[in-house]
């Protein structure tokens, strides 16, 4: 079984320490009960006797042999942990040599394990020499970057144990001391931080020669490799447990390595020329390089200061033979050794920005191949190029201008003086308008065209519209002047206009660059507008007349404040209705528009389509004639004028309309008064009956013979209960004897018939649902004067009657109630039919006889 107990753990030995440095000794307790930190005392015996050294918790512990020198710190304890301690022996020495034991006071409940353990610590003699490669004092070495240099050191030792040594070369950088590349005590290179990538290109190097010399080899050295070298090495033991201990190192500092940079830079700092000059840029490479060296120098451009080269713009390159690339207005020229020039010949706008400098350095190799060395970008220089601005100026004038509406407007914009105009600039032109507002607003400015460099027409969001319909008009006059002209100018028209002469120059890749814009002084377009007049006066030419005569009347029109107007006239007739209850209704009857065309409009009298002239008697005046004037045409005419005035495209607008005073047509007769009235026997009616409706009219005054009166009777139906919807015309009947029916949706129809000189009559057969409603007669009497010539009375209208429909219940459930009983006598002998089928058929059974078998009887024993 396993037991628990306190463990107390020391190196395995034997211990291996250089005699003169610092010996460490770890100790540590685990599994143990009471505290969590322990105490530990430590002893030291030769031979068999131990002698007390130094305890964590009894100071009278030490032994006097060892009191001084735990006195004086040489040796002490140094706690790790609460279960750890390490004995620490300064410069330790061969009588410090035999076994040392480590002990823990018992702070368990039960006594279980070890409490103390031994280690044997074997002293050596310091063998380990480093030395540099000339004795001791260091080496100054000044170098250029990119050059290469080489760093030696020895180190050797004569331990009599089997030692192994590491071997690190360091760079002191600030105070620290930083890892280079180091040979370890296995036999491996392992390369400082940061030396990762120049250890695997061969820049870092590490080698062994003769008379253990360890040799550093630099390559391409850059600003950072400056500093303190110095050479460390550690003496490495494998202990007792096959892991590897270091004894003891020491270090030298070899030499000390400065490296001139090599730096990059543009003579001049920011630039600023004017267009069409020249810019002269020099690079300078600063270097201490006195060897045979050539330069590999490029230039850049770019339009952002933190663009890379990637991004930027390659203008020229020369190589380290000299060779220079191409190029027709840029040239670059070896000035001096360290100095290269870049002449840009013509700069435009387009060059500025920022210019960059790259030169790389070359130097000969042994072989006679060229190695670069170092390669610098310089900071970048700005370069401004100020574009050469035409001096002018633009003088805005209106050379036509407008009094009414519909009238032109043209405005000229002119460039006058006009200088540094030379044959690479080229003006075009924008026109504005801007609303005039009250002085406390702002008015915005809407584009009405513009012009690109290459006189290309662009409209604004105003005028594009009225551009294509060729309302407006853009136009280049000469060089120096542009127009708009405004073929017809609106009350929305009026405001300021102003136009913006723009300066383009042209660059070398004969693109235009717009280099000045110049505005005009605003130019007013307004007229002073006054509100249109239209009067119109109507005039009944004979006073008196009776029915079968002419009528006659003229108008008469005059107009204020409107252009070379031109008038439409419409003759309106307001007639009472025949129910005499509701307001005139205005009847328009002909009209003759501004261009002279005469349209009948309502005149709906076929016998009188000729019966109605209107006529224009001067550029005012207007004459309307009405022939065989009948009663019914009685009512209030007039003149309905518009004034139109020339619009745009040969297009006449509207200005105005005026309304004559009524003339008024009135006959005074003394012949028959009629009425009309309707009537049924029976108003209410089921469905699918006749229904009989009576149109009755009635005379009252002078006695007519039946061969002097004729009628025009007309039926129409509501179909509601209150008269607020349209009537529906059912059938008409005119004093000719001819009948019309209007078409219907239901499946019920009606007829007309004249049943006595004053009786007509309508029959609806087959009334349904929808027949309902109020129902009427409208009358026009007709009446044969002494002359021979009827005369038409005015139209009267009968009081509606309401025709209910009702439903006949007997008959609606008569023929289903039929219709059910004989379906049901059909399937009750049809259901017989098939079960006495079914039972002659399907369930008769067959009786068969039973066989009887016929077998011997067997006897008791068998069975």
């Amino acid at each position: 079984a396993f037991c628990r107990g306190r463990i107390v753990r020391v190196p395995k030995g034997p211990l291996i320490r250089v005699a003169g440095t610092e010996a460490v000794i770890p100790c540590s307790v685990s599994d143990y009960d009471g505290p969590s930190e322990q105490n530990f005392d430590w002893e030291f015996s030769r031979d068999t006797d131990f002698v007390r050294i130094v305890s964590t918790w009894d100071s009278t512990f030490t032994s006097e042999e060892y009191q001084k020198r735990v006195g004086r710190g040489d040796i002490k304890l140094r706690r790790s942990s609460n279960d750890a301690v390490e004995l620490v022996i300064r410069n330790i020495q061969p009588a410090d040599q035999g076994r040392y034991k480590c002990s823990t006071p018992s702070t368990d409940a039960t006594v279980q394990g070890n409490y103390d353990a031994e280690v044997q610590v074997k002293v050596i003699s310091d063998g380990l020499s480093v030395s540099g490669s000339k004795a001791r004092s260091s080496t100054s070495l000044r170098l250029s970057e990119g050059d290469s240099f080489k760093l030696r050191c020895s180190a050797s030792t004569t331990s009599p144990e089997h030692t192994h040594l590491h071997v690190t070369w360091q760079l002191q950088s600030s105070s620290a001391w930083r890892d280079i590349l180091s040979l370890t005590h296995e036999g491996k290179f392992q390369p400082g931080p940061g030396y990762e990538e120049r250890y695997r290109s061969g820049d870092v190097r590490l080698d062994t020669g003769a008379n253990d010399t360890y040799r550093l080899s630099v390559a391409q050295a850059s600003s950072g490799d400056g500093g303190a070298y110095r050479c460390l090495v550690s003496e490495w033991v494998r202990g007792a447990d096959g892991s590897w201990q270091e004894i003891q190192d020491k270090s030298v500092e070899i030499a000390s390595v400065s490296i001139q940079r090599t730096d990059v830079v543009i003579s001049t700092s920011n630039v600023s020329v004017t267009e069409r000059d020249s810019l002269d840029l020099t690079c300078n490479i600063t270097t201490d390089r006195s060897g045979i060296f050539q330069a590999e120098v490029m230039w850049y451009f770019s339009a952002s200061p933190d663009d890379s080269l990637s991004d930027a713009q390659l203008l020229l390159s020369m190589d380290r033979d000299s060779v220079v690339s191409d190029s027709t207005l840029i040239s670059l020229s070896h000035v001096d050794r360290n100095s290269y020039r870049l002449l840009v010949r013509d700069v435009d706008v387009e060059d500025s920005g920022y210019y960059f400098c790259e030169a790389a350095i070359w130097v000969p190799l042994h072989n006679g191949s060229w190695h670069k060395v170092v390669e610098r970008t310089s900071a970048p220089v700005s370069v401004v190029v100020t574009a050469l601005e035409p001096d002018y100026d633009v003088f805005l004038n209106a050379s036509k201008t407008p009094k009414f509406s519909d009238d032109p407007t043209e405005l000229n914009c002119r460039i006058t003086n006009a200088q540094d105009t030379e044959a690479n600039i080229r003006f075009t032109v924008s026109w504005y308008y801007r609303q005039q507002l009250p002085s406390d607003e702002v008015a915005t400015e809407e584009l009405l065209a513009t012009m690109d460099a290459d006189w290309t027409l662009l409209p604004g969001d105003r005028g594009r519209e009225r551009i294509q319909n060729g309302e407006l008009i853009f136009s280049k006059k000469s060089a120096d002047t542009f127009s708009l002209r405004i073929q017809w100018t609106s009350e929305s028209d009026r405001g300021d206009y102003f136009c913006v002469i723009s300066a383009w120059s042209r660059h070398r890749n004969n693109s235009w660059v717009k280099s000045r814009d110049v505005t005009s002084a605003a130019v007013s377009i307004f007229w002073a507008t006054q509100d249109y007049t239209l009067t119109v006066e109507a005039v009944k030419l004979k006073p008196f007349f009776v029915a079968g005569h002419t009528f006659e009347m003229t108008c008469k029109v005059s107009s204020k404040n409107i252009k070379t107007p031109r008038y439409s006239v419409l003759i309106t007739a307001e007639k009472p209705f025949p129910d005499r209850s509701s307001p005139n209704a205005t009847t328009r009857i002909i009209s003759l528009s501004q261009d002279s065309v005469v349209r009948l409009e309502d005149w709906t009298d076929q016998a009188r389509v000729d019966g109605v002239v209107l006529e224009k008697v001067q550029e005012n005046e207007f004459r309307y004639r009405m022939y065989q004037t009948q009663v019914s045409d009685a009512g209030l005419y007039r003149c309905v004028v518009t004034a139109w005035s020339p619009g745009g495209g040969g297009m006449w607008r509207e200005a105005v309309n005026g309304l004559s005073n009524p003339i008024q047509i009135d006959f005074q007769t003394s012949g028959p008064v009629f009425n009309v009235s309707v009537h049924s026997d029976s108003p209410a009616i089921y469905q699918g009956e006749v229904a009989d409706l009576l149109c009755i009219i009635t005379t009252e005054g002078m006695p007519l013979e039946p061969d002097d009166m004729s009628f025009d009777v007309s039926w129409f139906a509501v179909r509601s209960f209150a008269l607020d919807r349209e009537p529906v015309l059912l059938a008409s009947l005119d004093r000719r004897g001819i009948v019309t029916q209007s078409r219907r949706n239901g499946s019920s129809d009606v007829s007309l018939e004249r049943i006595s000189p004053l009786e007509f009559r309508l029959r609806v057969h087959g009334c349904e649902d929808q027949d309902f409603g109020n129902h009427y007669c409208a009358v026009t009497p007709w009446v044969r004067a002494a002359s021979g010539v009827w005369q038409r009375e005015p139209d009267i209208r009968a009081k509606p009657i309401f025709l209910s429909v009702k439903m006949d219940v007997l008959n609606a459930f008569k023929y289903p109630l039929l219709i059910g009983i004989g379906l049901a006598t059909v399937i009750g002998l049809l259901s017989c039919l098939i079960g006495y089928c079914s039972s002659r058929w399907c369930c008769k059974k067959e009786v068969q006889e039973t066989r009887r078998e016929r077998r011997r009887l067997m006897s008791m024993e068998m069975d």
